[in-house]
């Protein structure tokens, strides 16, 4: 991120219009509609992440998150939903990213790239040139029961730093984010944009308005220190 960006936040597990409306009144500049998936928080049926979808304000972009992993149903799946953005939760064949931009011309995709250790660097490189943006999280892909996200843990950020630094494109950061750790975590990676999810959830997981409130001036007081650097 430049000197004098403005950090991008992106609220996720999107659980109704109500939490849609209260994230962006907070000041999110996208939301996340997360559609099934093995594990993790914020799982809604497709109908409702459509209704969240039509009800989002410009620009205000809505992410459909989707663990779909040919490019044929994944352009189903969003033409279904009708979300502003595309966020691939799994390692996607490079080979699938031709089809899927003839399927969905214009649609911004952006490919996630689970942290679980130094390698992800290679990886997130070879998507940097496929996708539009990249969003580092703390899954694990191949584990027994996968984990595509929503795992409320960080990962390492000394590895998120040297992928930001690496690619030409948007990377946003995920996993474990809260706001008493997201000041840290911009000045360690500063990454295009933040996404959270379990880390303003309560235990009924509703979104919590003060811990969204907290967070988001935490975003803002990192960007007034690095503003000041």
């Amino acid at each position: 991120m430049s000197a004098g960006a403005r950090t991008r936040i992106k609220i996720c597990c999107m659980g109704s219009v109500a939490e849609m409306e209260l994230a962006v009144a907070a000041g999110a500049d996208a939301v996340g509609l997360v559609a099934q998936m093995p594990s993790g928080a914020g799982v809604i049926a497709d109908d409702l992440a459509a209704e969240i979808a039509r009800a989002t304000p410009p620009p205000v972009a809505s992410f459909l998150l989707t663990q779909r992993a040919d490019a044929e149903a994944i352009a189903e799946h969003l033409t279904g939903v009708r979300a502003t953005a595309l966020q691939l939760v799994r390692h996607l064949e490079p080979a699938e990213y031709p089809r899927l931009r003839r399927r969905l011309p214009g649609v911004k995709i952006v490919q996630v790239v689970h942290v679980e250790d130094g390698s992800a660097l290679a990886i997130a490189k070879d998507y940097a040139v496929l996708a539009d943006a990249l969003l580092l999280d703390s899954g694990r892909p191949g584990a027994k029961v996968a984990e595509l996200g929503g795992t409320g843990r960080t990962h390492d950020w000394t590895v998120s730093r040297r992928i930001v630094e690496a690619v030409a494109v948007p990377v946003f950061l995920a996993g474990g984010l809260n706001p008493d750790n997201v000041a840290a975590a911009i000045a360690a990676v500063r990454p295009y944009g933040v996404d959270v999810c379990s880390g303003l959830r309560g235990g009924d997981g509703a979104l919590d308005a003060g811990a969204l409130s907290r967070f988001v001036r935490a975003v803002r007081g990192a960007d007034m220190l690095q503003e000041s650097l």
